[in-house]
This record gives structure tokens, sequence and C-alpha cells, in this order.
């Protein structure tokens, strides 16, 4: 009952106006901060991590500003998911690196876009699966109705889903060889055998390999890509990947990653998913998270 509950909430919200679900986001946030829930405790600790050299007062700022962010995301996502093309591509107000971006589609190795969990991620895919032929990796959530709306809006916009496993790998190394473009969202803690552990923000944080896999086995480029949150629509922004990702090293590529990753942060800190326990998994076994750490 709770999910279906979630979900006609969801649906509501895909009915409003940008600027009034952005304000009722933002009212969404404070209030989680006000009552210091989770997302607030784990997002002091990664920012306290990441930004040693900020003191206490603006570490609680960027808190606040990021509650006010995340609040914002969640409600402006449904209309996201339920508009058209052209909706989309009204509210995109500037393409920062445009040329990078029309010569990588160009270029026939394929391109793979690295999209760090920051502004509204989603965004990226939506508005650029109409221009190129794009594959990309899904997972369903655990609410299948929900599921089958996000599955429906990304393949509406022209992608092409594939599954989180090796038959979806393999089709996305596929598409690469074919000149084609897909998407990966590379900050999130993979399984043990499928990452390694390298600083990220000088912390250490277990990394995922696929998109240097991806890159080595491909043969295709890399760009950075990000859309970060502006009143009444989003800027896109798109940036050349570092030299060492393409090293074939992969202590050395994965670190490079992770370095590009912190370069697209440093765009808009508070746009950036610090609630998410990017540093859990420690050589060490410490809980950084523990309420007690």
């Amino acid at each position: 009952m709770k999910n279906y509950i979630l979900l006609g909430l969801l649906r509501s919200f895909a009915f409003l106006p940008l600027s009034v679900s952005r304000a009722l986001g933002a009212a969404v946030g404070r209030l989680i901060y006000a009552l210091q829930l989770t997302p607030v405790r784990i997002a002091r600790v990664n920012l306290q991590l990441c930004y040693p050299q900020r003191s206490a007062a603006a570490i609680e700022q960027m808190c606040k500003q990021r509650m006010i962010q995340l609040g914002q995301a969640f409600l402006e996502t449904p209309r996201v998911w339920s508009s058209s093309t052209a909706w989309l591509e009204s509210k995109i107000l500037s393409v920062e690196g445009l040329d990078l971006l029309q010569e990588a589609l160009a270029d026939k190795s394929g391109t793979l876009l690295i999209v760090p969990h920051q502004g509204n991620w989603e965004v990226i895919g939506l508005w650029l699966a109409p221009q190129t032929k794009m594959t990309s990796l899904y997972e369903p959530p655990k609410i299948a109705p929900l599921g089958r709306w996000i599955k429906a809006s990304r393949e509406q916009s022209g992608a092409t889903l594939v599954p989180t496993d090796v038959r979806g790998v393999a089709a996305l190394i596929k598409a690469l060889k074919r000149g084609e473009t897909t998407a990966i969202l590379p900050d999130q803690q993979p399984a043990p055998q499928s990452g390694i552990v390298v600083p990220f923000m000088s912390n250490q944080a277990r990394t995922m390999t696929l998109a240097t896999n991806l890159i080595d086995r491909s043969g295709s480029r890399a760009l950075l890509a990000t859309a970060l949150r502006e009143p009444g629509g989003w800027r896109l922004h798109f940036l050349p990947a570092s030299d060492e990702l393409y090293s074939g090293d992969p202590v050395t590529a994965v670190t490079a990653l992770n370095d590009d990753v912190a370069r697209i942060v440093a765009l808009a800190p508070e746009q950036y998913q610090w609630e998410y326990k990017r540093f859990r998994a420690q050589p060490d076994g410490r809980n950084i998270y523990a309420k007690d750490a």
C-alpha cells in the first residue's frame, strides 16, 4: 500500500509546473534538514570528509543547501519523466561544451558519457536520446509500476535499455563499437569483484571498473556530462575526460575517473548526491557512517 501511495504522489507531481514542483521541493528539503533525517547525517559526514578545510558553519550551510536540492530533484523528476521532448528542450537554458559533444557524437568510435549523480541526471539521457542512437543499462526499482513508468519514459525518448548483467554489458560494448552512445553513472559503490579501492576527493572509495573497461574493450572516447539545476530549467555541461582515463592501467584509469567526477562536483557541490554512502567500504573495515563514529 505504501508503494502505491508513493507512486500516486509521484504521478501527481508530474502535472505541476516546474517552478511549483521546485518550490515545493525546496520546502521538503528544508523540512528534511530541520528534522535532521538520515540524509542530513550522511551528507554531513561526506562533506566533512571531502571538504576538511571548511568550517563547521560552512559544512552545515552546504548540507542544508544539499537537502533543498534533494527535495527539488525528487519533485521535479516526475515532470521530466512525463513530458515531451519539446518541453524538455525548452527547459535547456544552455549547453556548455556543445562543440565537444558534437565532435564526440561524430566520432565513429562511439561515445561513453560519464554522468555523476549530480543535478538531474535523467535530463542528460532524455535530452540526448533523440539526437543519437543510445543504449543504456537499466535496473528496475523495487516498485514495479514505477519501473514501468521510468522505462517507458526513457524508451519513448529513443533510448535502448539493457539489463545490468553480463548480457547488458556485452550489449553496451557492441553499441559503442557500432559508433553509438551510452551513459554510465560512475559513482555508486560496486560489488567487490566489480571495483577497486582508489581515492575520491582524498578518501578511499571502492569504485567501479565498468566505465574504464568499456573504454578499453570498445576503443570509444569518454565525455563528462551533467545537467545542473538553474531557475527555469537546466544548464548542461560537457567536459573532456582526463587523458589518464585511457591509460589501460586499472588503478591509474579508475583514479582518473574519480578525479573527473570531482571536477564535475566542483561545478555545483550542493547539487551532488552527498546523502549516498559513498565511502562505506573502507579497507580497514571501519563504518564511518555509524551514528557513534
